[in-house]
Protein backbone atom coordinates (compact mmCIF):
# COMPACT_ATOMS: atom_id res chain seq x y z
CA UNK A 1 0.00 0.00 0.00
CA UNK A 2 1.44 3.06 -1.19
CA UNK A 3 1.71 6.34 1.13
CA UNK A 4 3.12 9.66 1.15
CA UNK A 5 3.12 12.34 3.98
CA UNK A 6 0.28 14.79 3.74
CA UNK A 7 0.33 18.36 4.75
CA UNK A 8 0.74 18.69 8.68
CA UNK A 9 -0.42 22.75 8.61
CA UNK A 10 -1.64 22.27 12.38
CA UNK A 11 -3.49 25.14 12.84
CA UNK A 12 -2.01 26.58 15.87
CA UNK A 13 -0.89 22.62 17.23
CA UNK A 14 2.73 23.13 16.44
CA UNK A 15 4.32 20.62 14.67
CA UNK A 16 3.36 16.63 15.67
CA UNK A 17 3.62 14.59 17.33
CA UNK A 18 0.88 15.96 19.04
CA UNK A 19 0.86 14.77 22.86
CA UNK A 20 -2.57 15.08 24.71
CA UNK A 21 -2.67 13.98 28.33
CA UNK A 22 -5.68 13.18 30.99
CA UNK A 23 -7.96 10.23 31.41
CA UNK A 24 -10.56 8.17 28.88
CA UNK A 25 -12.84 5.56 29.04
CA UNK A 26 -12.22 2.74 25.93
CA UNK A 27 -15.59 1.15 25.32
CA UNK A 28 -16.00 -1.47 23.10
CA UNK A 29 -19.68 -2.73 21.59
CA UNK A 30 -20.91 -5.16 18.94
CA UNK A 31 -21.77 -2.76 15.92
CA UNK A 32 -24.12 -4.00 13.15
CA UNK A 33 -22.33 -4.60 10.28
CA UNK A 34 -24.85 -2.47 8.05
CA UNK A 35 -24.88 0.92 10.82
CA UNK A 36 -21.22 0.72 10.73
CA UNK A 37 -20.94 0.32 6.42
CA UNK A 38 -22.69 3.61 6.51
CA UNK A 39 -19.71 5.14 7.38
CA UNK A 40 -16.45 3.27 5.84
CA UNK A 41 -15.37 4.43 2.14
CA UNK A 42 -17.09 1.70 -0.55
CA UNK A 43 -13.40 1.02 -1.44
CA UNK A 44 -12.49 -0.13 1.99
CA UNK A 45 -13.40 -3.50 3.77
CA UNK A 46 -15.12 -3.69 7.10
CA UNK A 47 -13.47 -6.11 9.32
CA UNK A 48 -17.12 -8.03 10.34
CA UNK A 49 -18.32 -11.68 11.58
CA UNK A 50 -22.03 -12.36 11.69
CA UNK A 51 -23.31 -9.44 10.54
CA UNK A 52 -21.11 -7.15 13.26
CA UNK A 53 -18.26 -5.15 13.78
CA UNK A 54 -16.24 -4.27 16.48
CA UNK A 55 -16.79 -0.37 17.29
CA UNK A 56 -17.95 1.37 20.49
CA UNK A 57 -16.79 4.76 21.63
CA UNK A 58 -13.56 6.53 23.32
CA UNK A 59 -14.45 9.31 26.11
CA UNK A 60 -11.96 11.50 27.35
CA UNK A 61 -10.94 14.10 29.53
CA UNK A 62 -7.76 16.21 28.75
CA UNK A 63 -6.06 18.39 30.55
CA UNK A 64 -2.75 19.01 28.56
CA UNK A 65 -3.01 19.41 25.07
CA UNK A 66 -2.08 21.26 21.79
CA UNK A 67 -5.77 22.91 22.20
CA UNK A 68 -5.81 23.16 26.07
CA UNK A 69 -7.89 21.69 28.32
CA UNK A 70 -11.23 19.80 26.34
CA UNK A 71 -13.70 16.55 26.77
CA UNK A 72 -14.16 14.49 23.23
CA UNK A 73 -16.21 11.78 22.48
CA UNK A 74 -14.83 9.64 19.59
CA UNK A 75 -17.70 7.14 18.28
CA UNK A 76 -15.88 4.31 16.27
CA UNK A 77 -18.21 2.88 13.65
CA UNK A 78 -15.91 -0.26 13.34
CA UNK A 79 -12.80 -1.73 12.07
CA UNK A 80 -10.89 -1.67 8.56
CA UNK A 81 -8.64 -4.46 6.63
CA UNK A 82 -5.41 -3.16 6.43
CA UNK A 83 -3.38 -6.98 6.56
CA UNK A 84 -1.84 -8.33 8.76
CA UNK A 85 -4.04 -6.35 11.33
CA UNK A 86 -7.38 -3.27 11.13
CA UNK A 87 -7.89 0.13 11.92
CA UNK A 88 -10.61 1.70 13.13
CA UNK A 89 -12.87 3.96 11.86
CA UNK A 90 -14.74 7.05 13.59
CA UNK A 91 -18.19 7.77 12.26
CA UNK A 92 -18.35 11.16 14.63
CA UNK A 93 -15.87 12.69 16.93
CA UNK A 94 -17.25 15.46 19.23
CA UNK A 95 -15.02 17.97 20.75
CA UNK A 96 -15.43 21.01 23.42
CA UNK A 97 -13.18 23.17 21.58
CA UNK A 98 -13.45 24.99 18.73
CA UNK A 99 -9.57 24.54 17.56
CA UNK A 100 -9.48 21.25 18.26
CA UNK A 101 -12.50 20.33 16.14
CA UNK A 102 -10.76 22.71 13.32
CA UNK A 103 -7.65 20.90 13.16
CA UNK A 104 -9.41 17.49 13.56
CA UNK A 105 -11.39 18.42 10.42
CA UNK A 106 -8.32 19.79 8.18
CA UNK A 107 -5.36 17.79 9.29
CA UNK A 108 -6.55 14.52 10.38
CA UNK A 109 -9.70 14.12 8.12
CA UNK A 110 -12.27 14.09 10.93
CA UNK A 111 -15.89 14.29 11.23
CA UNK A 112 -15.37 16.43 13.78
CA UNK A 113 -18.27 18.38 15.39
CA UNK A 114 -18.37 21.13 18.58
CA UNK A 115 -19.94 19.63 21.45
CA UNK A 116 -21.26 20.73 25.15
CA UNK A 117 -20.26 18.19 27.80
CA UNK A 118 -21.72 18.64 30.93
CA UNK A 119 -20.74 16.63 33.94
CA UNK A 120 -22.66 15.82 36.96
CA UNK A 121 -21.24 13.55 39.81
CA UNK A 122 -23.98 12.06 42.14
CA UNK A 123 -23.07 9.47 45.23
CA UNK A 124 -25.54 6.11 45.76
CA UNK A 125 -25.36 3.54 48.14
CA UNK A 126 -23.35 0.68 47.48
CA UNK A 127 -25.02 -2.87 48.45
CA UNK A 128 -23.07 -4.66 51.70
CA UNK A 129 -19.37 -6.52 49.57
CA UNK A 130 -20.09 -10.30 49.63
CA UNK A 131 -17.47 -13.01 50.38
CA UNK A 132 -16.49 -13.74 46.63
CA UNK A 133 -16.49 -9.94 45.92
CA UNK A 134 -14.03 -9.42 49.16
CA UNK A 135 -11.99 -12.28 48.19
CA UNK A 136 -11.54 -10.89 44.16
CA UNK A 137 -10.26 -7.38 45.63
CA UNK A 138 -7.88 -8.89 47.84
CA UNK A 139 -6.55 -11.16 44.69
CA UNK A 140 -6.56 -7.16 42.94
CA UNK A 141 -9.68 -8.69 40.50
CA UNK A 142 -12.03 -5.84 42.33
CA UNK A 143 -11.04 -2.59 43.68
CA UNK A 144 -13.93 -1.58 45.23
CA UNK A 145 -14.06 -1.71 49.28
CA UNK A 146 -15.78 1.61 49.38
CA UNK A 147 -19.97 1.73 50.86
CA UNK A 148 -20.68 3.60 47.90
CA UNK A 149 -20.58 4.58 44.02
CA UNK A 150 -19.99 7.75 41.89
CA UNK A 151 -21.84 8.15 39.31
CA UNK A 152 -20.60 10.44 36.53
CA UNK A 153 -23.10 11.41 34.13
CA UNK A 154 -21.82 12.63 31.08
CA UNK A 155 -24.76 14.57 28.62
CA UNK A 156 -22.71 15.32 25.19
CA UNK A 157 -24.81 18.16 23.36
CA UNK A 158 -23.56 18.90 19.36
CA UNK A 159 -23.42 22.49 19.09
CA UNK A 160 -24.30 22.86 14.84
CA UNK A 161 -25.30 26.24 13.25
CA UNK A 162 -26.16 27.63 16.72
CA UNK A 163 -27.78 24.71 17.59
CA UNK A 164 -27.76 22.49 20.14
CA UNK A 165 -29.03 18.81 19.45
CA UNK A 166 -28.66 16.31 22.40
CA UNK A 167 -26.19 13.02 21.47
CA UNK A 168 -26.32 11.16 24.37
CA UNK A 169 -26.06 10.88 27.79
CA UNK A 170 -23.24 8.30 29.35
CA UNK A 171 -23.33 7.21 32.57
CA UNK A 172 -20.40 6.02 34.26
CA UNK A 173 -19.83 4.15 37.71
CA UNK A 174 -17.08 4.62 39.69
CA UNK A 175 -16.52 3.56 43.13
CA UNK A 176 -15.04 6.07 45.89
CA UNK A 177 -12.01 4.43 45.92
CA UNK A 178 -11.64 4.27 42.39
CA UNK A 179 -11.37 8.42 42.32
CA UNK A 180 -8.57 8.44 44.98
CA UNK A 181 -5.22 8.50 43.40
CA UNK A 182 -4.10 5.99 46.04
CA UNK A 183 -6.49 3.29 44.43
CA UNK A 184 -5.13 0.20 42.51
CA UNK A 185 -5.69 1.26 39.02
CA UNK A 186 -4.35 -1.30 36.55
CA UNK A 187 -0.82 -2.03 35.40
CA UNK A 188 1.38 0.29 33.06
CA UNK A 189 0.98 -0.44 29.40
CA UNK A 190 2.00 0.51 26.15
CA UNK A 191 -0.20 0.41 22.90
CA UNK A 192 -0.51 1.63 19.13
CA UNK A 193 -4.50 2.33 17.90
CA UNK A 194 -4.17 2.72 14.09
CA UNK A 195 -6.92 4.17 12.30
CA UNK A 196 -8.14 5.39 9.20
CA UNK A 197 -9.84 8.47 8.62
CA UNK A 198 -10.68 11.24 5.48
CA UNK A 199 -13.17 10.84 3.07
CA UNK A 200 -15.40 14.32 4.18
CA UNK A 201 -16.02 17.69 2.62
CA UNK A 202 -13.05 19.13 4.56
CA UNK A 203 -10.38 16.42 3.37
CA UNK A 204 -11.64 14.33 0.80
CA UNK A 205 -7.98 12.04 0.91
CA UNK A 206 -8.37 8.60 2.25
CA UNK A 207 -5.85 8.91 5.46
CA UNK A 208 -4.06 6.77 8.25
CA UNK A 209 -2.63 8.10 11.59
CA UNK A 210 -2.08 5.98 14.55
CA UNK A 211 -2.39 6.95 18.59
CA UNK A 212 0.83 5.50 20.77
CA UNK A 213 -0.45 5.24 24.00
CA UNK A 214 1.13 4.92 27.56
CA UNK A 215 -1.34 4.54 30.61
CA UNK A 216 -2.72 2.89 34.11
CA UNK A 217 -5.46 0.27 32.52
CA UNK A 218 -7.83 -1.49 33.98
CA UNK A 219 -11.41 -3.02 33.07
CA UNK A 220 -14.43 -1.40 34.35
CA UNK A 221 -17.96 -2.02 34.68
CA UNK A 222 -18.94 -0.49 31.24
CA UNK A 223 -20.84 2.85 31.31
CA UNK A 224 -24.61 2.89 30.48
CA UNK A 225 -25.37 4.87 27.57
CA UNK A 226 -28.78 6.90 26.81
CA UNK A 227 -30.02 8.66 23.16
CA UNK A 228 -31.40 11.94 22.63
CA UNK A 229 -35.01 12.22 23.88
CA UNK A 230 -37.84 12.16 21.71
CA UNK A 231 -38.02 15.99 21.03
CA UNK A 232 -34.33 16.29 20.32
CA UNK A 233 -34.99 13.65 17.94
CA UNK A 234 -37.82 15.07 16.02
CA UNK A 235 -35.69 18.60 16.31
CA UNK A 236 -32.70 16.94 14.06
CA UNK A 237 -35.00 15.47 11.79
CA UNK A 238 -37.13 18.06 11.16
CA UNK A 239 -34.11 20.66 10.89
CA UNK A 240 -32.48 17.65 7.62
CA UNK A 241 -36.09 17.28 6.66
CA UNK A 242 -34.86 13.11 6.54
CA UNK A 243 -36.48 9.99 7.65
CA UNK A 244 -35.07 8.69 11.39
CA UNK A 245 -35.01 5.10 10.37
CA UNK A 246 -31.83 4.02 10.89
CA UNK A 247 -31.99 0.64 10.34
CA UNK A 248 -33.01 0.65 6.46
CA UNK A 249 -30.60 2.94 5.19
CA UNK A 250 -27.51 1.05 3.76
CA UNK A 251 -25.39 4.71 2.99
CA UNK A 252 -25.53 7.68 5.19
CA UNK A 253 -27.67 10.14 3.35
CA UNK A 254 -27.99 14.15 4.69
CA UNK A 255 -29.49 13.98 7.78
CA UNK A 256 -29.12 10.81 9.64
CA UNK A 257 -25.01 10.72 10.21
CA UNK A 258 -26.65 11.76 13.63
CA UNK A 259 -28.34 9.15 13.81
CA UNK A 260 -26.19 6.32 12.75
CA UNK A 261 -23.90 7.40 15.29
CA UNK A 262 -26.20 7.30 17.90
CA UNK A 263 -27.28 3.37 17.16
CA UNK A 264 -23.26 2.90 17.31
CA UNK A 265 -23.56 4.33 20.93
CA UNK A 266 -26.17 1.74 22.27
CA UNK A 267 -25.16 -1.10 20.44
CA UNK A 268 -24.26 -3.66 22.84
CA UNK A 269 -20.82 -3.34 25.31
CA UNK A 270 -18.80 -5.88 25.90
CA UNK A 271 -15.50 -4.82 27.70
CA UNK A 272 -14.48 -1.23 29.09
CA UNK A 273 -11.35 -0.45 29.76
CA UNK A 274 -10.44 3.02 31.87
CA UNK A 275 -7.24 4.79 31.11
CA UNK A 276 -5.46 6.51 33.70
CA UNK A 277 -2.54 8.96 33.83
CA UNK A 278 -2.61 9.09 30.17
CA UNK A 279 -0.36 10.16 27.57
CA UNK A 280 -1.24 9.97 23.78
CA UNK A 281 0.94 10.70 20.81
CA UNK A 282 -1.03 11.17 18.24
CA UNK A 283 1.53 10.96 15.01
CA UNK A 284 1.04 12.90 11.46
CA UNK A 285 -1.86 11.27 8.83
CA UNK A 286 -0.21 9.88 6.04
CA UNK A 287 -2.00 9.43 2.48
CA UNK A 288 -3.15 6.11 1.92
CA UNK A 289 -3.78 5.39 -2.01
CA UNK A 290 -6.57 2.66 -1.38
CA UNK A 291 -7.66 0.54 1.14
CA UNK A 292 -6.29 -3.14 1.05
CA UNK A 293 -8.96 -6.04 0.77
CA UNK A 294 -6.64 -8.36 1.04
CA UNK A 295 -7.19 -10.27 4.08
CA UNK A 296 -5.02 -13.64 4.00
Amino acid sequence: MEMKDTSCTSLGYGKPPWIFKGSALYQLHLVKAENARAFIPKECRLVEAFGYTLGGFFLASYDDSPAGIFDELVVIAGLVWNPPTSCAWAARVLVGSDEACLHGRKVVGLPSQVARFSKKITALPQTPESKSSSFLRRIGLRTSSSNYKNHMDFEVTEIKKQTAMSICNINVIATASQQDSKGWMGPRIKMSLPNFSGRTKYNSNLLKYSCQIECRVRAVQPAKVSGPSASDADKENSSEDQSSNVESVSRVPRGTKRNFSISVMLSKPILALEFNHLKMRVEAPTTVTACSHDTT
